[in-house]
């Protein structure tokens, strides 16, 4: 005697035989709905409760865990007060504005210290507020070192787009490396898009990001070529990040090794221009 057995479909598209199933309810789902876990796989549904799930308290704001992010607002904040002192303004934006003629004559360092400096307190705001704002959260779920590497990458991108583009420039802020983290969650949120809880994140940031982007069309001096710079690191990044599981074993290191080896060629290509 032999048994007919027969191959279950998708529970959301009925049309679709599929072998695999959700590991934490068990029900069956076709590949494109499946949803890779850090230990098996989930179906859309059970992906999404788990985006959602309820966290404690110290998770939902603050410094806690994000002591990068927090140490450049902070430093950022101290630099922007000193400017205000007669005797060490002139010499901080002197020394550390990004010149594109004298980043061309040697000086590369400006293309990192531009990200500390900024012109005026509705500037340092929105950048400051974007930093913590993408920052923190971010800075939790891959880790101090890698948002480090990170956030160093995508101010050397910016700095060097707008070096590229504008070499008599000028340019100041910090809005290269801050778009760099709009990068990474763009990439992040796309990737999730067949959740709810992804659609609305990859909304969310497309409308931030559209807004960001248009800026430049309305308010003058804005270097956009810096934000695009910025972006692009962080979304090549982010990208790298999202190949390999955020959780496990050795997952913090091999974020850290990605984002410092992109930092890496990015300063290699700073000294080779400059």
């Amino acid at each position: 005697m032999s048994a007919e057995t027969s191959i279950p479909t998708c529970y959301r598209h009925d049309d679709r035989e599929t072998r695999l199933s959700c590991t934490r309810c068990g029900r069956p789902v076709c590949v494109e709905c499946v949803h890779r876990a850090d230990v098996g796989q989930r179906c859309p549904d059970c992906a999404a409760a788990e985006q959602q799930r309820v966290v404690r308290a110290d998770e939902l704001g603050g410094s806690s865990g994000a002591p990068v992010a927090t140490g450049l607002v902070i430093a950022s904040a101290a630099i922007f007060v000193l400017g205000y002192v007669p005797e060490l303004a002139p010499r901080l934006y002197f020394y550390g504005i990004q010149a594109n003629e004298l980043v061309a004559a040697g000086e590369w360092w400006r293309l990192l210290t531009a990200a500390f400096l900024h012109d005026g307190l509705a500037h340092i705001l929105f950048n400051m507020w974007a930093l913590w704002a993408l920052g923190t959260n971010l800075e939790r779920q891959v880790g101090s070192a890698s948002f480090a590497f990170l956030y160093l990458a995508a101010a050397l991108g910016g700095g060097l787009a707008f070096y590229l583009a504008v070499p008599g420039g000028r340019a100041l802020g910090a809005s290269g490396a801050v778009f760099g983290l709009f990068g990474v969650w763009l990439v992040s949120g796309f990737r999730r898009r067949n959740t709810a809880a992804g659609q609305a994140g990859f909304r969310q940031m497309l409308g931030l990001l559209a807004l960001n982007l248009a800026l430049p069309i309305f308010v003058p001096g804005i270097a956009w070529q810096a934000h695009l710079g910025g972006l692009v690191v962080g979304g090549v990044i982010g990208a790298a990040w999202l190949s390999r599981p955020l959780r496990g074993r050795g997952g913090a290191r091999r974020r850290a090794v990605l984002a410092a080896s992109v930092a890496a060629l990015l300063f290699a290509l700073a000294l080779l221009v400059a």
